[in-house]
């Protein structure tokens, strides 16, 4: 991405940002490889709730700050139920179902849905732009 501004200094959305590379290199889900130097180093497994910005933490209900009694995953169930378009009252669902849920048989399905999903290069992009749009938080109980 570049790093153009508008008048105001503020940084322009992630669409007008995004390169020409860029999109195809996110189209592949290839920025996720380094990635795996985390998952080498035991910060992040291959399946869990994808880490998300720290600037989020103090907007997180009691219940959604529940997708950190796990470690971070490279995929999880929000990716493999429709990655960046769906809300994020749904991917803190998934998220919260698998810390509910996790086994070692039901990361197996998710990292096989997730190859299938990257193949298919299915939900990349939010509705609105080429990545997901800021959480500001969210008064709402998740409900199941």
């Amino acid at each position: 991405m570049t790093e153009e501004k508008d008048l105001e200094g503020r940084l322009l959305p992630d669409e007008r940002r995004m390169t020409e590379f860029g999109r195809r290199l996110r189209s592949t889900s290839l920025d996720e490889l380094p990635e795996l130097l985390n998952i080498l180093k035991g910060d992040m497994s291959f399946v869990g709730p994808r880490p998300l910005l720290p600037e989020y933490m103090d907007l997180y209900t009691e219940e959604q700050r529940r997708r950190h009694d796990v470690r971070p995953g490279l995929t999880g169930l929000a990716q493999v139920n429709g990655r960046n378009g769906i809300s994020w009252e749904e991917r803190f669902m998934w998220d919260i179902r698998y810390v509910e849920r996790v086994s070692f048989k039901g990361d197996l399905g998710i990292i096989s849905k997730t190859v299938f999903k990257v193949l298919k290069r299915e939900g990349i992009t939010s509705g609105s732009g080429s990545t997901m749009e800021p959480f500001t938080g969210s008064g709402e109980k998740i409900n199941e």
